[in-house]
């Protein structure tokens, strides 16, 4: 897995998806796919991202072999295994929606083991540091918010534990014979509690439209789904143990959402809605 940026030919390839910040291309003859970020995003984002991505490989993280760094001349990207006839996991559930609870328990234990994986810290970025940067170098919240969000950030633990960076189970796949983990851009180190936080905004407070557009799932389902993960990646069903474990995570969500909307749609979130969110830091 060299670090040398190689030149592709992108006749050689077919478009078969695009996301908020790349486009993918599926090679003709080759079990590949090539992942090109739009315009505007530098190679040395594409070089980390690819890096991240190794470093979970190696570390036994169940998720497609990554292959090269490429360009095709304008834009950055790397490629990696393509896996055949693949389906997310949330692409299942809304298909077979009978599946919810298997997949769901599946989830859980695949979230346990990658949080009991110990990280290779002197490769990976420590979540809290990135979070703590973020604040302090972007002008995307107000003050009373940054404070909040700085103050939350001190206490939390910088653990060396492996955490995938955006947990859900659209970043699932499986093709029936493996079950792998996609999207390792944001794969890192730290409290698990920074990727149980944002699970538990996704699937507790998105609306109708953007459920069925991120996880081709209605609400309720959603809903259905944290309630049969969280029980199961906590290995409790006490009521009392649950909503204290519940409340853990939600400054954990205070801090991630506004990254969010700022690093996937470039969005800065209407000050109106800052005292509302700032209530997770209770």
């Amino acid at each position: 897995m060299s670090e040398e940026v190689e030149k592709i030919n992108l006749d050689d390839y077919a478009a078969t998806g695009e996301g908020a910040t790349a486009i993918s291309y599926t090679h003709k003859t080759r079990d590949t796919i090539a992942k090109l970020y739009h315009p505007g995003f530098e190679a040395d984002c594409a070089k980390k991202d690819f890096l991240t991505s190794c470093t979970a490989f190696d570390l036994g993280i169940p998720t497609p072999k990554p292959i090269r760094l490429i360009t095709d001349g304008e834009r950055f990207g790397a490629e990696y295994e393509l896996i055949r006839d693949k389906r997310s996991f949330s692409r299942i559930i809304s298909q077979e929606p009978e599946r919810l609870k298997e997949l769901s328990l599946t989830f859980a234990e695949m979230a346990k083991k990658l949080h009991s994986t110990k990280a290779d810290t002197t490769k990976l970025v420590s979540t809290k540091e990135k979070f703590r940067r973020f604040y302090l170098e972007k002008d995307v919240v107000p003050d009373f918010y940054k404070q909040k969000a700085l103050a939350f950030i001190d206490t939390v633990p910088d653990t060396p534990t492996c955490l995938h960076g955006d947990l859900q189970i659209s970043n699932v796949i499986t093709d029936g014979k493996r079950t792998l983990w996609i999207d390792m851009g944001d794969f890192g180190y730290g409290d698990p509690g920074w990727d149980l936080g944002m699970l538990w905004s996704m699937t507790n407070r998105m609306d109708e439209q953007k459920a069925d557009l991120v996880f081709h799932m209605n609400k309720e389902d959603l809903l259905a789904h944290w309630n049969i993960f969280f029980p199961a990646y906590m290995g409790t069903t006490d009521p009392q143990k649950l909503a204290e474990a519940t409340k853990r995570v939600w400054p954990f969500a205070g801090v991630k959402i506004p990254y969010m909307f700022y690093i996937a749609r470039n969005f800065r979130l209407p000050d109106e809605a800052f005292p509302y969110i700032a209530k997770l830091f209770g």
